[in-house]
């Protein structure tokens, strides 16, 4: 019996295996993937926002729907952004990769001027420029804008970008200084989160880029440092470490105090059990936690949706960073590839250290959940940065060659998407080189000269990649005239060297 069973078992994970195999092999599927992702991410976060604000909008606004609506205007101008994105080929971004870094140092220091920046009064951080309705947070536009500019400054050539005095400078350090200077910036403002945030992808883009080893240990000991140093600079900063410290046993000294939020946080997703309480059910919403609908929203997710949906929310930013892994690995182009990596990992670190800071593993650092937390100018950001991630699975190799071949998804003409192009995309090792005799990509091979009978030349390629008859003639042509003139040898027969002899 027990055998029969196991069998059936082995039968039924073989065949789950194979369709699992057979689906990821399709041309498509990272993209239908990512889109699937983008929509249960964006449909979880529109919801959580409508239940988690009601009670705060009600008392602020008089209306239960000021929140949700703002939030459902800003995913609709998010998506707008995003389409807008994957309509352009994927390598057009690396054209204002310059100007969209530039923009956001601007923003960066224009929100430090007294009387633009706002936020210093509310959540200690002057991070905010006001525009309408609307709040700009520029760190999120930096966020981006390293991953993109970074992408195609550590994949151009050469690599030495600098000599000073002798001493060569690479791209990896140039970028390292000016991302170094972004992070200052924000550390200006008092958003020690978003620092540390930037500083984390700023090494990852340097890992992903090859630094050595040494350097990479280098780089976590000054930033360790660093962040020790902005802590203990700022007193309320010293307080989050200390009931981080208790959170992490177990245990909470001051829960009317400054472990208030974390605490009712824990509590909060304590009461969801394993299914939740249901949608709008939580009690943690009515002015006991909050920030409920920004940084703690992870909280109401548990205690709403229990832990299935923690688990769900998890498995989606898992899935996420995997796939877009997947499709880095697999386009040939080295900007886009660098350029995806990064994105993906700065939306799923952001998304694991808030709710790390959520259930207590980590301090409160006040970093959103990105397209779950309401924000101003966050859900914008992170859907344009999602749709070039989206925009470069369509462009993976055997994402073209099933479109030329079967047409356009239904989903490609719904979001009226052109067909991609295989001259909109280029190969990681290209063999194009200078136009003085070498091979380009897609040239055909260069064939030796035909050979007439009598005629001599040898068969040997030049430093300059063409074709000679000796190193003195490197023109490729045949000195028909000396090898007219030059008669065939004598085959040696016994007979005549007998006849020497004699």
């Amino acid at each position: 019996m027990s055998t029969n069973i196991s069998n059936r078992g082995s039968r039924v994970r073989d065949r789950i295996a194979s369709f699992l195999g057979e689906m990821m092999r399709r041309p498509l599927t990272d993209y239908y993937i990512v889109m699937f992702v983008i929509a249960l991410l964006v449909l979880t976060g529109v919801l959580m926002v409508v239940t988690s604000s009601m009670a705060t909008s009600v008392s602020e606004t008089g209306s239960a729907w000021t929140y949700a609506t703002k939030q459902i205007l800003l995913i609709v101008i998010g998506f707008i952004a995003m389409i807008g994105v994957m309509q352009m080929p994927p390598r057009q971004v690396r054209k204002y990769a310059v100007w969209l870094m530039r923009i956001s140092i601007l923003l960066l220091i224009v929100v430090l001027i007294p009387g633009i920046g706002t936020g210093k009064e509310q959540v200690g951080s002057q991070s905010w420029i006001p525009l309408g309705p609307v709040n700009i947070q520029p760190s999120e536009i930096a966020r981006v804008a390293l991953a993109i500019w970074g992408a195609s400054f550590l994949t151009r050539k050469p690599k030495v970008y600098l000599r000073f005095y002798g001493i060569d400078f690479d791209r990896r350090a140039m970028f390292a200084v000016i991302a170094g200077f972004t992070c200052a910036l924000v550390m200006a403002e008092g958003d020690l989160g978003m620092t540390a945030m930037l500083g984390f992808l700023t090494l990852i883009m340097l890992v992903f880029a090859g630094l050595p080893r040494g350097l990479i240990v280098t780089a976590l000991t000054i930033s360790g440092v660093a962040f020790v140093l902005a802590v203990t600079m700022h007193g309320y900063r010293g307080h989050r470490i200390t009931v981080f410290m208790d959170a992490l046993f177990g245990r909470f000294d001051d829960i009317d105090g400054v472990a208030y939020q974390s605490y009712q946080g824990i509590l909060s997703l304590a009461d969801g059990s394993f299914t939740g309480l249901g949608i709008g059910q939580s009690r943690a919403k009515w002015f006991y936690l909050p920030e409920a609908k920004n940084d703690f929203i992870f909280a109401i997710v548990g205690e709403e949706l229990g832990f299935v949906g923690a688990a769900i929310i998890i498995g989606l930013f898992t899935a996420l960073l995997l796939i877009a892994l997947r499709i880095a690995l697999r386009i040939k182009d080295n900007f886009l590839s660098l350029s995806v990596a990064t994105l993906a990992a700065g939306i799923s670190l952001q998304a694991f250290i808030n709710m790390a800071y959520v259930i207590g593993i980590l301090p409160v650092t006040g970093i959103q959940l990105p397209l779950i937390s309401a924000g101003g100018s966050s859900a914008v950001i992170t859907l344009a940065a999602l749709g070039l991630i989206a925009n470069c699975a369509r462009y993976e190799p055997e994402a073209i060659s099933a479109m030329q071949s079967y047409g356009r998804p239904a989903l490609d003409r719904v979001l009226f998407l052109r067909e991609p192009d295989v001259s909109d995309i280029r190969t990681r090792r290209s063999t194009r080189r200078s136009s003085q005799g070498t091979r380009q990509s897609g040239a055909p091979k260069r064939q030796p000269p035909k050979i007439e009978r009598n005629e001599r030349v040898s068969y040997r390629q030049s430093s300059t990649g063409t074709w000679g008859s000796s190193d003195r003639d490197r023109t490729g042509s045949v000195d028909k005239q000396r090898g007219a003139q030059r008669q065939p040898r004598r085959r040696n027969y016994p007979q005549d060297n007998k006849r020497r002899r004699r």
